[in-house]
């Protein structure tokens, strides 16, 4: 893909509406751009698999990246319009509260609403400094009693809701800005890898399985089921990571936008195969490609399922993502670029003898 090619697949994946449990828009985009050059397979969980063609005499290697994004789901309606709801996947309270979202109705439709809470000028003064819980919120779709919102919007218990976001690109900082990097931007990642490695039509020493994994941001329950199906030899998770150089001393930053692909050491749910991980910076310095490294005291990824599925040698490599899990995300094209870089550059590697050595 050119560079006009990626940022279009990019803004596609951005814009679709797919929180954990309903990524079927997500998934279809998957499959047209990933049929000129694989074939490409959803299962009933909305997992997505994209396979080059393959050689039965070679080890596979899985490439790892999740569909869904954080999002709500309507519970209930109430007497006057307005609907209670939960968080799918993690939020902080603050960052919700006057955002507009989608919400997608019994008949399929896309309908607008605004994340509320009372207006100031009716707080008392101890209401104005309690902290915002979820509980306290509502989404208000313009309409004044139940009735509407159920027999006229067909919204109601069960209707899930994303950020009403949409992508743009400022051409000057080479920035994208818009909603659900995490993880579109590591299922674009993994659709340009695939794509050049074949278009090179060389000889590699290990079949590449793209594994596009739904329910993420719910507990990895989508990986849990690829990693069975692929029965991968050794594994590579693509994740949009929070960057932290927003905010953290200059001497603690490990994830920093335009800094290029983070190297996950380690995080709560997982560390990385040291000798894979060796593996990865050694090719990054050789190929001159910036990277940073990170150990995390909180988060997780699929690639603890990965790992832990018969022991598999894994490693994530996390995009930067400035303001994660809130409805407005940041990510450096450049940063995308180098990660597509590495990781064609590793499966070039990787070949039965040296997974063996792991």
């Amino acid at each position: 893909m050119t560079k006009k090619q990626e940022l279009n697949l990019i803004e596609k994946l951005s814009n679709a509406y797919g929180v954990s449990g309903f990524e079927h828009d997500v998934s279809e985009i998957v499959q047209e751009y990933g049929r000129p050059f694989a074939t490409v397979s959803k299962d009933t969980m909305c997992n997505t698999y994209v396979r080059p063609q393959a050689d039965d005499s070679r080890p596979t290697l899985m490439l790892d990246a999740h569909l869904d994004e954080v999002g709500f789901m309507i519970q209930a309606i109430k007497p006057n319009g307005t609907a209670s709801f939960v968080t799918v996947g993690g939020w902080v309270p603050a960052n919700v509260t006057a955002e507009r979202v989608k919400i997608k109705n019994r008949n399929g439709e896309w309908i607008s609403g605004i994340i509320a809470t009372k207006p100031p000028h009716y707080m008392s003064a101890a209401e104005r400094k309690q902290p915002i819980e979820i509980a306290n919120l509502v989404i208000d779709f313009g309409t004044v009693s139940a009735q509407e919102t159920i027999e006229l919007l067909k919204i109601g218990t069960g209707c899930p809701v994303v950020p009403d976001v949409k992508w743009e690109y400022n051409e000057k900082l080479d920035v994208m800005m818009g909603k659900a990097f995490d993880n579109r931007i590591g299922t674009a990642v993994v659709l340009s890898a695939i794509e050049k490695i074949t278009q090179k039509n060389e000889k590699l020493g290990v079949n590449v399985v793209g594994a596009l994994a739904a329910q993420e941001e719910v507990g990895c329950r989508g990986a849990k089921v690829t990693v069975r199906n692929i029965k991968p030899d050794i594994a590579i998770c693509l994740d949009g990571c929070p960057a932290d150089d927003t905010f953290t001393p200059e001497w603690l930053i490990q994830t920093g936008m335009k800094r290029g692909p983070m190297l996950r050491d380690m995080d709560t749910t997982f560390i990385a195969t040291p000798a894979f991980q060796k593996l990865a910076v050694d090719t990054a310095q050789e190929n001159k490609i910036p990277y940073t490294r990170a150990v995390r005291t909180g988060g997780g990824v699929n690639a603890s399922e990965l790992l832990v599925y018969e022991g598999v040698p894994t490693i994530c490599i996390g995009i930067p993502v400035r303001y994660e899990h809130t409805h407005h995300t940041i990510v450096a094209y450049e940063d995308f670029k180098n990660t597509v870089d590495l990781v064609v550059a590793l499966i070039e590697k990787l070949d039965k003898k040296i997974i063996t050595e792991f």
